[in-house]
């Protein structure tokens, strides 16, 4: 699963200038928890990246966890049937990470679309109480090209899909969710992956 992504905020991202997306105050790499920015009703938004997930095992004054994959066969159930349903965003995206090693010395493989500035991955989004605006990413199955490092990959769309996947219905959105069949860039780095920021 994606827990570290890039947005490149010098870079036009899609209809908006590089000024409108600046202007939004997020970082370059995003990680859970973290401000990223998504498309909302047409128009570029800051929110939280995770919807806020409270635990059986957690106490009542433990910080909820931040849930920022959606897996495709976890659409439909309770915890995200209404933000698929009622609440589709794209989530514009310049790289992804993953960590890829042994244990204690993993390294971060990034992976990006060729000749692309920013591409679009699906997502949800929904208020929480705890952190206001939120959003989280639509993972399917892994292609060939990033099978190794993980099972799971982004939903990506192409852009003669993005009305579709945002105002569609939840089957005709749920028919986008596959498996991107394109290439990928894949840039494989000697950067220690790292919990610790």
């Amino acid at each position: 699963m994606c827990n570290l992504y890039r947005l490149d905020p010098s870079q036009k991202v899609f209809d908006f200038t590089a000024e409108e997306i600046q202007q939004l105050n997020v970082p370059l790499d995003i990680y859970p928890n973290y401000p990223g920015i998504v498309i909302e009703s047409g128009q570029p938004k800051a929110m939280n990246w995770g919807f806020p997930a409270r635990l059986k095992h957690m106490k009542p004054t433990s910080k909820p966890k931040p849930v920022n994959n959606t897996r495709d066969d976890k659409l439909r159930t309770f915890f995200w049937r209404d933000s698929f349903e009622r609440r589709r965003c794209l989530i514009p995206v310049s790289q992804w990470a993953e960590a890829w090693g042994k244990p204690g010395a993993m390294t971060k493989t990034w992976y990006s679309l060729p000749d692309t500035d920013a591409f679009a991955v699906a997502g949800i989004w929904r208020h929480s109480d705890e952190w206001g605006l939120c959003y989280s990413m639509v993972m399917t199955d892994a292609n060939m090209q990033m099978a190794e490092a993980h099972d799971r990959m982004p939903v990506i769309l192409a852009p003669d899909d993005y009305q579709q996947w945002t105002h569609g219905t939840p089957d005709e959105a749920f028919a986008l969710v596959q498996t991107w069949q394109g290439p990928l860039v894949v840039d494989a780095t000697d950067e220690l992956w790292s919990v610790k920021r």
